[in-house]
């Protein structure tokens, strides 16, 4: 097919803070050597924002590296950290509260902030607009582009106008190639380009699998006597039990708001398992609920995020480009942050391609100086010292595993003369239904707990109903005859969005996929046990559009 064609110096896929990081570094440093630079970043939510979603709690160091004045010009960063409380919550209504002395000094926030990062995206866009950065939202990146030698020459937009039974409709328009000398993938946790990168390039040689949790969010308004501007919440323990493991928080913002959620790592093993139902129990707990009660809940969401660390880092560099931020992997699990330091990864990267671009007699194809910046950066130090974090709460458990980082953390600083490896996937724990009982999830209240659909309304999600299925299904036959036989077919429900259902036509079962109330977790393409769910881009602007998360 004949595409139009736009050529820059350097194209990023997704407006999130890895890749914005890296445009605005990038025009810093062609304004610093006076030289002409051509930078594209391309976003498929309908605005920079609209599909980020974390909890957060921000590290500002790197907003201090990037703009050092980021607090004379409006950063979102309103709501400083106070103070910390950490739980254990031992049953549905029992807690104990962990003095601070006995947790992992990673976990311990002065000095940072309660953030939404969706508005920090649309800030640093605004920054790079200004540095002269063209920024497109609702361009979805669906496809690699390869120079003849098999780097990557760059990607293509998505076609627009092709309806569900794969056909052109009359409103078809073919997308666009967008040629770079070198392309940043900065799309966030399992990016589908990425995945097909990490696979070509065999950048994952030598690593353990990679590791990921799915993180549920909301935001409540809540009474003003039940807030407590910059409070930082965090729980282990309930409602994770039988094999299941993950963490809960709660952060006070400004405005009386309250961000709740649970984050459930995706190696849990019942089948029977609902992430979302989960995290419906989770609010009922004392703990929780005395600031949510008599609250409104304004807004929900879910996105999985990758948690293996330093042992799953692939090779973020490859023949024409770079992969930064939570494509690759960067989150500091033992922090239980990630927007920093995919920042910093942007940020490295930026000065990578300027050393290849500015000076091209030296330039490297295949940009390996990346790993020296890398490991000559806090970033190495950070990703190194909590390496053993998530492994230990998999091989031990919340309270054996807890000890442990505390041990690594408190005593060594990270640096524990062992290293552990978790060389399991997470898709492979999934036991067989034999192996467990069903799980009694109460109805929900409507006061504190919600079904999917409600939840899914909140997130202002949008699919163009006569469009082909993103969600791919390489074997159509595997739900019914492996899936549903073997594991009770999952995806009814680890989807946070009631995406995938079990419904019987003519005395037969039938997979059925409701694509157009996805939003865009990744959470099928992770935890299907038989590997079989592949997520692409659906058409431009599709998906979520969360205001504030």
């Amino acid at each position: 097919m004949e595409r139009e064609s736009m050529e820059f110096d350097v194209v990023i896929v997704g407006a999130g803070p890895a890749g914005l990081a890296t445009a605005c570094r990038l025009m810093q440093i062609a304004q610093e050597r006076e030289q002409e630079l051509s930078v594209c970043v391309v976003e498929k939510g309908s605005e920079v924002g609209a599909h980020i979603l974390s909890g957060a709690v921000f590290e500002p160091k790197v907003l201090d590296e990037l703009f050092s004045d980021w607090k004379e010009t409006g950063a979102p960063l309103n709501t400083a950290v106070t103070h910390d409380e950490l739980f254990m919550l031992s049953s549905e209504s029992k807690s104990r509260t962990l003095p601070n002395a006995l947790i992992p000094k990673t976990m311990h926030n002065h000095g940072n902030y309660i953030i939404s990062v969706g508005n920090l995206s649309r800030w640093l866009a605004e920054r790079a607009e200004s540095l002269g950065v063209e920024i497109f939202p609702g361009f979805p990146a669906s496809q690699l582009l390869f120079n003849d030698d098999g780097s990557v020459k760059g990607i293509i937009i998505g076609d627009m106008g092709i309806g569900a039974d794969g056909e052109p409709k009359d409103s078809y328009e073919p997308g666009m190639e967008l040629h770079a000398k070198y392309t940043v993938f900065s799309e966030g946790c399992r990016g589908h380009l990425g995945k097909q990168l990490i696979e070509k390039y065999h950048l994952d040689n030598g690593k353990t699998p990679q590791h990921y949790g799915i993180g549920f969010k909301e935001i409540w308004k809540v009474p003003s006597e039940q807030h407590q501007l910059g409070k930082v919440v965090h729980t282990g323990g309930w409602p994770l039990t039988e094999g299941a493991s993950g963490g809960g928080f709660l952060y006070h913002m400004e405005d009386n708001q309250v961000a709740v959620g649970l984050i459930i790592d995706l190696n849990y093993q019942n089948p029977h398992l609902s992430p979302f139902d989960e995290f419906q129990r989770y609010k009922t707990h004392p703990v929780i609920s005395q600031y949510l009660s008599g609250g409104e809940r304004i807004s929900y969401g879910a996105r999985a995020i990758t948690k293996g660390g330093l042992n799953s880092l692939p090779k973020m560099s490859f023949p024409g480009g770079l992969l930064i931020g939570c494509d690759a992997g960067t989150l500091n699990f033992a922090k239980i942050k990630g927007t920093h330091t995919a920042m910093k990864s942007g940020m490295l990267a930026a000065e990578t391609l300027c050393e290849a671009l500015f000076n091209p007699d030296n330039a490297e194809q295949d940009l390996n100086s990346y790993q020296t910046h890398f490991e000559q950066s806090w970033l190495q130090d950070e990703l190194y010292s909590s390496r053993n974090f998530g492994p230990a709460m998999h091989k031990f458990g919340a309270y054996l595993g807890g000890a442990f980082n505390y041990i690594d953390q408190n005593w060594f600083g990270g640096k524990f003369p062992i290293t552990l490896r978790d060389e399991k996937p997470d898709h492979a724990q999934m036991a067989e239904v034999s192996a467990y009982s069903k799980i009694d999830y109460p109805k929900p209240d409507g006061k504190l707990s919600f079904d999917k659909l409600s939840s899914v309304y909140l997130s202002n999600t949008f699919h163009e109903e006569d469009q082909l299925c993103h969600l791919r299904l390489k074997d159509p036959s595997i739900p019914i005859s492996v899936n549903l036989v073997k594991f009770d077919e999952p995806a009814q429900r680890y989807c946070p969005a009631g995406v995938y259902e079990i419904v019987e036509e003519a005395g037969e079962k039938k997979f059925v996929i409701n694509g157009q109330n996805c939003i865009h977790c990744k959470t099928c393409d992770i935890k299907d046990p038989s590997q079989n769910i592949t997520w692409v881009t659906p058409e431009g602007g599709g998906g979520p559009n969360y205001p504030n998360m």
